[in-house]
C-alpha cells in the first residue's frame, strides 16, 4: 500500500495503546499467556485439518473443499494481529509503521469479509445437498466450488479497498496513538486531522453488509432445509439431515454472534474501551479457535480420517 503523498500526513509510525485500563505487567503477562496459547492451538488445530484434506483423497469433495478453505482463512486471520499483539503484551513493542498499519487493516477487514462469503457458500452446499440431493453431484462439483472460494477471496479483498483509500486520502498530522490492540480501521481513523463522518458511514455500510447479506442469505437457505427436513418419513432420516446442518449452524452461530459483540459494543453508550477492544480481540480470535474442535468432534469422516493418518505414520497405536 504506498503512502499517501497528495494529503499533509506527517505520522509515520502509530503507537498500540493495548488495553487502556489495563496497563500493569500482571495484565499484560496474563494476556500474552492466554493469547500465545490460543494462537498456538489455532495453527495447529487449523494446519492439522489442511494436513488432512492434503493427504487424504476421499476428503476431496466439495464440503470438505470448503472447510479446508475455512481453516485456511482461520489460520491466516489471527496471524494478522496476533503476533504483533503478543509483542505488545511481552516486549512492550507498541509502534507499527504507518504502511504496516494500513496493510493490517487491509487484511483483517479482507480475510473477515472472504470468511463472511464463504459461510454463505456453505450453506447453499448444504442446501442443494438436502433439497435437490440428486443434483448435488451435478451441480456442486469441485471445479464449481473452487470458483465460488475464488470469488469470496476476490470480492472479500476488494471490500475493504473503499474505506482504506479513503482513509488513506485523510490526512494524519499529530496524534498517533491508537486506543486498540492492533491497527483497527475506526480506531486508526479516530486519530485524522479532519472530518470522518462520509469515512464512518462507509465503512458501516459495507461492515453491515459483508454482515447482513450472507445472514439473510443463510438464514433463508436453513428455513427451505428446515422445511425439506420435516417432508423425511424416517425419524432417524430427519436426524441424519439436521446433524449435516449442525455443525455448518455452530460455527455460523459463532462467527455471526462475535461479529455483533463488536457492533454492539461500539453502539451501547459508555462501554469502555477495554469492553470494546476486548470484543474485537474475541472475534479475532475465538471462531478459529472454536471451527477445529466443532469440525472433529461433529465430522465423523474427519475423525475418521485423523486417526488412519496417525494410524500410518506410527503416532497412534493400530497402523
Amino acid at each position: 500500500i504506498g503512502m499517501s503523498n497528495q494529503t499533509s500526513t506527517t505520522v509515520q509510525e502509530f503507537i498500540l495503546v493495548g488495553f487502556p485500563g489495563l496497563q500493569d505487567q500482571e495484565s499484560k503477562t496474563i494476556f500474552f499467556i492466554v493469547f500465545l496459547l490460543a494462537y498456538l492451538f489455532i495453527c495447529v488445530g487449523n494446519l492439522l485439518i489442511i494436513l488432512i484434506f492434503t493427504v487424504d483423497r476421499s476428503l476431496h469433495s466439495p464440503m470438505y473443499l470448503l472447510i479446508c478453505n475455512l481453516a485456511i482463512i482461520d489460520v491466516t486471520l489471527p496471524t494478522v494481529t496476533i503476533p504483533k499483539m503478543l509483542a505488545l503484551f511481552a516486549f512492550d513493542s507498541r509502534s507499527i509503521s504507518f504502511s504496516a498499519c494500513f496493510t493490517q487493516i487491509l487484511l483483517y477487514l479482507g480475510l473477515v469479509t472472504i470468511e463472511s462469503f464463504l459461510l454463505m457458500v456453505m450453506a447453499y452446499d448444504r442446501y442443494i445437498a438436502i433439497c435437490n440431493p440428486l443434483r448435488y453431484p451435478s451441480i456442486m462439483t469441485n471445479n464449481h466450488v473452487l470458483k465460488r472460494i475464488a470469488c469470496c477471496w476476490v470480492g472479500g479483498l476488494c471490500g475493504p479497498v473503499i474505506p482504506l483509500v479513503l482513509a488513506l486520502r485523510l490526512p494524519f498530522c499529530g496524534p498517533n496513538k491508537v486506543v486498540h490492540c492492533f491497527c483497527d480501521h475506526s480506531a486508526v481513523l479516530r486519530l485524522a486531522c479532519a472530518e470522518i463522518v462520509i469515512n464512518s458511514y462507509v465503512a458501516l455500510t459495507i461492515a453491515l453488509s459483508v454482515l447482513f447479506i450472507p445472514l439473510i442469505y443463510i438464514l433463508f437457505s436453513y428455513t427451505r432445509i428446515i422445511m425439506s427436513v420435516l417432508k423425511i418419513a424416517s425419524s432417524e432420516g430427519r436426524l441424519k439431515a439436521f446433524s449435516t446442518c449442525g455443525t455448518h449452524l455452530l460455527v455460523i452461530s459463532i462467527f455471526i454472534l462475535t461479529a455483533a459483540g463488536v457492533y454492539i459494543s461500539y453502539r451501547i453508550p459508555g462501554t469502555s474501551a477495554d469492553v470494546r477492544i476486548m470484543a474485537a480481540v474475541l472475534q479475532n480470535v475465538f471462531p478459529p479457535l472454536m471451527n477445529p474442535i466443532i469440525y472433529c468432534l461433529r465430522t465423523k469422516e474427519i475423525r475418521d480420517s485423523f486417526v488412519k493418518t496417525f494410524q500410518r505414520h506410527k503416532i497412534l497405536p493400530g497402523g
